[in-house]
């Protein structure tokens, strides 16, 4: 009720009850925050959130979640991803990218094809990976960075996190350029580290660049100076900018509902799963097309709601 409230007041203010996925090209130095909010505030939009952060020195996809598409943000955020990625070996700092202060430096040996192969391998598939110290993740309810800007020992744990691909694309000098798609939870910085290692040399993230996330394999991105351009042409012109929340889960099956059985989800009634069992999780559609909610079948082969949708006109 206190979230419904605040969207209200939002609206009356001038704000307006927009529905949907903004593919934003982020620019350098922005946080993720800082790039939601100006989109936001172009958009004048009453509620928005981003489906994971972009360091301040990556480019690239960021998807922006406004009204009821926030509720799939986390989904999102849990999506397999690609990147473009810039290594520059011999130098490791603090950060593990170069905004941070150089700790070592070591001479890079002559690297063949194989040497770099044999590397490259050993980090694909599902590897254990060390975080950076000066990351986003909490410890004790707080960010590591905020720890280690305190100049705290922050010991930070290894997990397990999914390498689909790791291709090199260029190697000239002491830079590697490199095709990533990983898994949620992958940090491209502690990769780039853990090359430099395997290679001798050491190493860290010169620039990165996101690609894409599941399921916007060939995003169409807008930058922040589109949008401005859009705004001063319009609420439509900025509108068209703005992907239905359904494309926001075009990887799940799609699950069509009658009149009947459309009003019962709407109504969190429990009703037969109507399709084969095997499909799973689904998005279930009224028959006008839109979007009522994520189901899957319960154990008695019934609809079980995930989560609904309270989108305009459904």
């Amino acid at each position: 009720m206190a979230k419904a409230s605040r969207n209200l007041r939002g609206i009356r203010q001038g704000l307006r009850d927009l529905h949907g996925v903004l593919l934003l090209d982020k620019p350098l130095g922005m946080s993720s925050n800082q790039a939601l909010q100006a989109a936001r505030r172009l958009l004048r939009a009453a509620k928005g959130g981003h489906t994971g952060a972009l360091d301040p020195l990556a480019t690239g996809l960021l998807p922006l979640c406004f009204g009821e598409a926030t509720k799939i943000a986390g989904m999102l955020l849990g999506s397999r991803k690609a990147y473009l990625a810039e290594c520059r070996l011999g130098t490791t700092t603090t950060t593990a990218d170069l905004e941070g202060e150089v700790v070592e430096q070591r001479p890079v040996p002559a690297l063949d094809d194989a040497a770099l192969e044999q590397a490259l391998a050993s980090l694909r598939g599902r590897i254990v990976q060390v975080p950076p110290v000066y990351s986003a993740l909490k410890q004790d309810g707080e960010p590591l960075y905020v720890k280690a800007r305190r100049g705290e020992m922050v010991d930070v744990p290894p997990r397990e996190v999914d390498v689909h691909r790791l291709e090199l694309l260029a190697h000239e000098g002491d830079r590697l350029r490199l095709l990533v798609e990983c898994g949620s939870g992958t940090y491209i910085r502690s990769l780039a580290v853990d090359l430099g290692e395997r290679l001798g040399c050491g190493a860290h993230l010169a620039s990165l660049r996101r690609l894409w996330v599941e399921p916007f394999r060939e995003p169409a991105m807008v930058t922040l100076a589109g949008l401005e351009q859009a705004a001063g042409q319009g609420e439509a012109a900025l509108d068209a900018w703005l992907l239905p929340l359904s494309a926001g889960v075009a990887d799940l099956p799609a699950l069509p509902l009658d009149e009947s059985q459309a009003l019962a989800v709407t109504q969190g009634r429990q009703i037969p799963w109507p399709g084969p069992l095997e499909q799973g999780r689904s998005a279930a559609f009224s028959p006008g097309g839109r979007l009522l909610a994520l189901v899957e079948p319960d154990p008695a082969g019934r609809v079980r709601i995930v989560r609904g949708f309270n989108l305009p006109g459904s």
